[in-house]
């Protein structure tokens, strides 16, 4: 009886130690599960990515979100991981990563006045001629495209591509295979050529006039961060300066090779574009690599980004045979005069 008495007490000290090192472990877990959110959080907010090769995992910023999410999910659920401080810690990370986060899933809700021109535009990477000739001209067709930009897409996939229709839909282009961008249009073109700016090769470029306006195009196609950060983000610097000088009716669209999360498409952004997918709400369309399965695409590096003088009605992104990038398909409105000055 006296052992019987004696061995409960030990027992139990037992069983909270064994409870006390599965909560340490447990915390010491999730805490390191946290460090790769918490350190592209603090990149998120320095801009440490800006020529640099934390670019590339700055890509996937998103999912760090998820991922804290999760754990503090887990935390408040699996009673042997409740830990104020540690529940606090986690909460804090949730709330920086929605703040940074949420403005691109909420709709600006800008009006867009009756009898408002619209410009249906697209833009695709054919991935070096692997773009299925057939299903792009079928996308300009069944979408309406009025102005379409290509990336890498060589003189021979260019012919491929009037020998599947595109002429006929599309008479009008500046085509600029050796610089990796070209510009299709249904509406003639004007000012048409390339940019003379610091980027790793000249951007193709033309204006279209509609509604009294005209509307300058940008064929968008930078270097890339895995490759060299620093030419990526003086590629990203020289379009910013080149967006400074742009009027409202501007439309830089392309594979920028990066996500809204990238210092450098922030400055880009803040040198007077929009994107229009953040602007509609619709913050995390992924449109690269396709052609992984059963890996669906991961990040978002091909955009529309438009001037103030245009505002997104719709966006979308299609997936075509052959490339590894979704086109991009969006619908702008061009504003008034009235409404611009309003």
């Amino acid at each position: 009886m006296t052992g019987t008495v004696t061995g409960a007490p030990r027992d139990a000290d037992r069983r909270r130690t064994l409870g006390r090192r599965r909560r340490t472990w447990g915390l010491l877990g999730c805490g390191l599960v946290l460090a790769a959110p918490a350190a592209l959080l603090v990149v998120r907010l320095t801009g440490l990515d800006t020529g640099t090769p934390l670019a590339i995992p700055m890509a996937l910023f998103p999912y760090s979100a998820v991922l804290v999410v999760l754990v503090l999910g887990t935390m408040v659920t699996v009673p042997a991981l409740r830990s104020r401080w540690a529940v606090a810690v986690v909460a804090a990370l949730v709330l920086a990563h929605v703040a940074l986060l949420a403005p691109r899933f909420t709709p600006e809700g800008r009006n867009v006045p009756p009898g408002s021109v619209e410009l249906r535009v697209a833009t695709i990477n054919a991935d070096g001629g692997g773009a299925d000739p057939r299903a792009v001209v079928e996308l300009v067709r069944t979408e309406r495209i009025d102005v379409l930009a290509v990336e890498q897409m060589p003189s021979g996939g260019l012919d491929a591509l009037d020998e599947a229709g595109m002429s006929a839909l599309m008479p009008y282009r500046e085509l600029h295979p050796e610089y990796d961008s070209s510009i299709y249009s249904r509406h003639p073109l004007s000012h048409a050529g390339t940019t003379q700016i610091d980027t790793a090769w000249p951007q193709t470029t033309a204006e279209v006039t509609v509604g009294g306006h005209r509307v300058q195009f940008v064929a968008v196609h930078t270097y890339y961060p895995l490759g060299d950060a620093k030419r990526w983000t003086r590629d990203m610097t020289a379009l910013a300066s080149l967006a400074r000088r742009s009027g409202p009716d501007t439309v830089f669209l392309g594979d920028f090779n990066a996500s809204l999360d990238h210092a450098p498409m922030r400055e880009l952004i803040a040198a007077g574009l929009t994107d229009t997918h953040a602007e509609l709400g619709h913050g995390w369309v992924r449109t690269w690599p396709v052609g992984l399965a059963p890996v669906p695409p991961l990040i978002q590096l091909d955009h529309v980004l438009h001037g103030p003088g245009l505002v997104g009605v719709s966006t979308g992104a299609r997936t075509v045979p052959g490339t590894d990038h979704r086109a991009v398909v969006a619908v702008l409105a061009l504003l008034p005069e009235k409404s611009r000055a309003d």
